[in-house]
Formats: structure tokens, C-alpha cells, sequence
């Protein structure tokens, strides 16, 4: 079949493509949203080590992609960051230099890159917008990682004025979903607590959540995330990064997540807070005024309705979640 006048195929390649972000962006684009001069690749760490330059050519050599959605990171919770910084820095430079310098060599039109809110200065005004990224230190829970991703932001600059890529980035805010990492010692909160309720429940014990549970968070769904990583990747133009979150107005406590989870899981035990664990960055509130202006009319999944389909998913498929 001919394609219409002045489509061009896009061959677009997904890095981290099995992990949460991805597996959201495959379901959408399968579900209906993907457009016929779209070819979809989604890669993981079994098809190449991207810490590894010549891994990371052979992979583009393979596929000759003429976009990337770049997902692929070294990631953990508040803990293992704490414990591995030096890791998630050096992993994480590797990785991100290897796929935006062979997306350079082999002329890719366009690569989106997954950034963080923890990239953001420790010490800073609220709401956080998209031009405070380098106004100071992240949080040196997680400076490693941080500091990884903030780099993203200054190759892409790089590569831009000195090659002209359209490389760019986004930011997105806390994500949950199907498919996430739900290990307790090392997975982020939302996850962490439906895997916590899930056991609480089957073991008859009580639910103990670390922290006070006050610190609050943006928290986006995934299948949110991956509607708006479509748009980006199509219609944002910029260079300069973009945060995609819900409103200021959505934000959650850890004690309100806790108790929707509760509720999704029917669970009817007692809620206890541990506050001898650290409690992190108390908030880090995003603002998401560009993305309202760029989109006026995107309507997010309601946090409690998102919630609910995220446990529904896991006590489905608990056996094979990544816990």
C-alpha cells in the first residue's frame, strides 16, 4: 500500500523498552494510538549492553532507527541510591553518551530522553519549572543519578549548537503503573506500598510504611506518561527539556498514597508509619504551566482510578512482577 503524500516512515527505536515507561508506551501505541508511517522497536538490556559503545553502535547499525525514544537507565530507590552513588553516576553517564553519540552517527531525527524531578536543585523555590534544573546541587540522597541525567540536558544542548540534533528531554514527575519495579528495599514508593499492602494482606500482619508519611509527591501514570511521550516525540520542537506531570493541585501525601492503596487492595489492617526511616526530599513540587500551554486540553487519569488499575494489575500478575 502507498503511503499518503508527505508521510514519511519513521523507524523508532525504545530504549529500556520492558521496563515501566516502556511497556506503557508499547501498550498505548498497540491499543490504537500508533499511526501507520510508525514502526515501533522496543529494546532492553538482553539485546545490547548500552554501557558499551560498540554494543550500542551494533544496535543502531541493526535497526538504522530515525527516532529513539531513550528510557534505558541504571534506577533504584531512595535507598540503593543512597548506598551506590558512584554506580548510578558512571553507569548512567556511559549509557546516555553511547545512545546520543551513535544516534549522532547514524543521523537520527529526533531523541527523547527520560530525565527526573530529582535532577532539580535541592535548595530551590517552589514550584519548580523547566529553567531551574542547574540553579544549584541535587539532593545528595541521589546525586549520582542525578547529576547523570541532568547531563542529558547539556549534550543535548551541545549536540544541538555545534551539530544541530533535535535531541530533547522531559521530565516527568513521580510515574507509577503496570509493570513497574515493586521491590520494597529498591523500588520508589507507589510500587514499594502495593507490594507491601499485597503482603500485609495475605499475612494477616499489619502495614508499616517508612517515613512519616508527610513528604508529598506529583505522581503521573504511566499510561498518562506514555500518551504525552507520543506528543513530544511528534509535535514538541524544542531542545529545551519539558515537564510532564499533573498540576500542582494533584499532589499527594505519602500518608493519602498509602491510604489509597488500602483502599484498592481492600486491605483491613492496621496503618503504621516507621518514622526511624528517612523520610527523603519532603517535596519537590513541579510546575507543569509549559506542558498546559503546549496542550491545554490533555486530561490525566484520576489519581485513585490510576491507583486501582495499577493493583488490579499486579495481584493479577504478582508472579511474574519484577519484585
Amino acid at each position: 500500500m502507498a503511503e499518503p503524500a508527505g508521510m514519511k516512515p519513521k523507524r523508532i527505536l525504545v530504549t529500556g523498552g520492558t521496563g515501566l515507561v516502556g511497556r506503557a508506551i508499547e501498550k498505548v501505541v498497540t491499543d490504537g494510538e500508533g499511526r501507520p508511517d510508525e514502526e515501533w522497536i522496543f529494546v532492553c538490556s538482553k539485546d545490547a549492553d548500552l554501557t558499551n559503545a560498540a554494543e550500542t553502535r551494533a544496535l543502531y547499525e541493526k535497526y538504522r532507527p530515525t527516532h529513539v525514544i531513550h528510557l534505558a537507565a541504571l534506577v533504584g530507590g531512595l535507598f540503593k541510591n543512597i548506598k551506590y552513588n558512584l554506580d548510578f553516576w558512571r553507569r548512567n553517564v556511559h549509557i546516555n553518551d553511547n545512545v546520543l553519540h551513535s544516534a549522532y552517527e547514524f543521523g537520527v531525527q529526533k531523541v527523547v530522553s527520560c530525565l527526573s524531578t530529582c535532577i532539580f536543585p535541592d535548595k530551590t523555590t517552589y514550584p519548580i519549572d523547566e529553567s531551574m534544573i542547574h540553579n544549584g546541587p541535587p539532593h545528595s540522597s541521589n546525586f549520582g543519578y542525578s547529576y547523570a541525567k541532568r547531563m542529558i540536558d547539556v549534550q543535548n544542548r551541545g549536540y544541538f549548537e555545534q551539530h544541530g540534533c533535535r535531541f530533547t528531554a522531559v521530565i516527568p514527575t513521580n510515574v507509577f503503573g503496570p509493570h513497574d519495579n515493586y521491590n520494597i528495599e529498591d523500588g520508589h514508593v507507589l510500587p514499594g506500598l502495593i507490594h507491601k499492602v499485597y503482603l500485609a494482606k495475605k499475612n494477616g500482619t499489619a502495614l508499616t510504611v517508612w517515613g512519616t508519611g508527610k513528604p508529598r509527591r506529583q505522581f503521573i501514570y504511566s499510561l498518562d506518561l506514555a500518551r504525552l511521550f507520543l506528543w513530544v516525540l511528534r509535535e514538541y520542537d524544542e531542545v529545551e527539556p519539558i515537564i510532564l506531570s499533573v498540576g500542582e493541585e494533584d499532589e499527594v501525601s505519602i500518608r493519602e498514597a498509602a491510604e489509597s492503596v488500602v483502599e484498592a487492595m481492600d486491605f483491613k489492617g492496621e496503618l503504621i508509619f516507621d518514622t526511624t526511616k528517612s523520610d527523603g526530599q519532603f517535596k519537590k513540587t513541579a510546575s507543569n504551566g509549559k506542558l498546559k500551554r503546549c496542550l491545554p486540553d490533555f486530561q490525566f487519569t484520576p489519581f485513585k482510578q490510576a491507583v486501582k488499575e495499577t493493583c488490579d494489575w499486579f495481584n493479577v500478575h504478582y508472579d511474574i512482577a519484577r519484585k
